[in-house]
């Protein structure tokens, strides 16, 4: 019987199915069955290095054909959502009612040009080196608190020539594939590497928090959260990290004016409707006005400067009010459906670590939409959290995009014909 190693994991051409042996076969039809057991990593890229994917789309899993086509759609209904929000205030301020889409269709081109570099990449070679990344973004969080730029009393943005980027966003990706080196094999790595890891990450969180910037310091934290409960780490020490993060949001919100009205807008928002609490109530409007229907594609009202930042922060509620509750549990269904693809995508994953970036990549991009419709809905204090690849911003997008692609890497990796590939024949 012929046997194969990937990336450690034994699996055996006999539990092939027959439509996948004959895909292989004709793919390195140009081999012989003898190479085709014996083929290396180095054979396998150079057979395949004229194409823009590392493996044949015929022999992806068919969670990866499913998530792509789940992104294409997400892509296209951001792009018509953000034109009816954006079309208005586009007009008004910049006398060019498409100002905000083609801006975000240029983020797509450096987004999806990095976003194939990812998925072109083994997922062990970027863990590698994401650490030395990981040090340099945090140099840049520190760097908006000293000189970045300021916007709704909060210092997220660093100008660097005509570009402004926004590192506590960039970082999530690092963050991900970081917290993977760590956990993947918590039980085996040694107290001093541990030390400096979970030092590092209560720096990120910490240095996010002084910005201030607290719902992208809890969304990191519950990332780093999550991950460590998948890699094994005790559940004593999860339950006190996480008493000390609550902690610590207490704090924030104690020391800042503008966080501790935003959560007394969020419980009462009607006491000052004039003041903190009008923007939650101009969303609940919208979305309530929506019905069952909605208004209609296009036909929003409060998109017209009743709602502040209607493209960004707010741009569900505009959604629910031109499709109503019927689009509304539509889009929680995409999601629903979407985090049962990913969770499938995580346990065909063959190694920890792997297992453990699509958890973090489901984690945040599902994590963000839910906690991006909290906010719209009233069911969370307001924040500034983006809904992934439908409110506008080039940072965000371009973080969305490696999110996905590392994702959509791990499910094709899972076939064993790419990664760490490292066959060999046997005869048992």
């Amino acid at each position: 019987m012929a046997k194969y190693d990937f990336d450690g994991s034994i699996g055996y051409l006999l539990f092939i199915k027959v439509s996948d042996r004959k895909l292989i076969s004709q793919y390195f039809h140009d081999f012989s069955k003898e190479k085709i057991y014996n083929l290396s990593e180095k054979e396998f890229h150079n057979k395949n290095k004229n194409n823009l994917i590392p493996l044949p789309f015929k022999l992806w899993p068919y969670e990866g054909k499913l998530f792509i086509l789940f992104l294409g759609i997400w892509c296209l209904f951001g792009i018509f959502i953000l034109g009816s929000a954006s079309w208005w205030v586009a007009s008004k301020e910049m006398g060019d009612w498409t100002y905000y889409i083609k801006r975000q269709l240029l983020w797509y081109i450096p987004s999806l040009t990095i976003a194939l570099i990812i998925f072109q990449t083994n997922i062990r070679d970027l863990l590698k080196i994401s650490k030395f990344i990981f040090y340099i973004m945090i140099i840049l969080v520190a760097a908006t608190i000293l000189f970045g730029t300021t916007v709704n009393g909060s210092s997220r943005w660093l100008v660097i020539g005509p570009l402004q980027i926004q590192p506590s966003e960039l970082i999530k990706p690092i963050a991900i594939l970081e917290a993977a080196n760590i956990f993947a094999h918590w039980n085996l790595v040694k107290n001093e590497k541990k030390f400096v890891s979970i030092f590092l990450f209560g720096l990120l969180i910490f240095l996010i928090m002084l910005q201030p910037n607290l719902s992208t310091a809890g969304l990191i934290g519950g990332l780093f959260w999550i991950m460590a409960l998948c890699g094994d780490v005790r559940i004593k020490t999860l339950g006190s990290v996480a008493s000390f993060g609550f902690f610590s949001a207490y704090l924030s919100i104690l020391r800042n004016e503008y966080q501790r009205l935003r959560v007394i807008s969020f419980l009462n928002p009607w006491s000052d409707a004039e003041g903190n609490g009008y923007q939650l109530i101009q969303s609940l409007l919208a979305i309530g006005s929506g019905g069952l229907l909605g208004q209609g594609y296009g036909l929003s009202m409060q998109k017209l400067q009743y709602l502040p930042i209607q493209s960004t922060d707010f741009i569900y509620a505009i959604f629910a009010e031109e499709f109503g509750l019927v689009g509304s549990i539509f889009l929680l269904g995409f999601l629903a459906t979407l985090s049962y693809l990913i969770l499938r995508i995580t346990l065909k994953c063959r190694n920890n670590y792997t297992k453990l970036v699509a958890t973090g990549c489901g984690t945040l991009l599902i994590g963000q939409s839910l906690m991006h419709i909290a906010v719209t809905t009233g069911s969370m204090p307001t924040t500034g959290l983006p809904l992934p690849f439908v409110s506008y911003g080039g940072n965000s997008l371009l973080a969305s995009s490696i999110i996905s692609a590392l994702l959509l890497r791990c499910s094709i990796e899972s076939t064993g014909l790419i990664g760490t590939l490292r066959a060999r024949k046997t005869i048992n």
